[in-house]
C-alpha cells in the first residue's frame, strides 16, 4: 500500500494549503468554519484532529493540488 501522505504532518498540510490558496480560497474549496471565521493554523488543527470527515477533505485537496 502506497500512502502518499506518509510522513506528512497535518500541520504541514494545512500550512502548505494556506500558503498556496489563502484562507478565503481554502474556505471556498472546503466550507468549514475554522477556515471561514477567524482562521488560524492552530484553530484549524484543533478542529481537523477531532473531525475525521473534514480532515479527509483537507487531505484530499492536498493530494489533488499541484504545488
Amino acid at each position: 500500500m502506497n500512502n502518499q501522505l506518509h510522513g506528512v504532518t497535518l500541520e504541514a498540510i494545512v500550512t502548505r494549503l494556506q500558503e498556496h490558496y489563502g484562507w478565503e480560497q481554502l474556505a471556498q474549496r472546503i466550507e468549514i468554519n475554522c477556515f471561514i471565521s477567524d482562521p488560524s493554523i492552530k484553530s484549524s488543527l484543533k478542529f481537523l484532529r477531532k473531525t475525521p470527515w473534514a480532515r479527509t477533505q483537507v487531505e484530499d485537496l492536498y493530494l489533488a493540488t499541484t504545488f
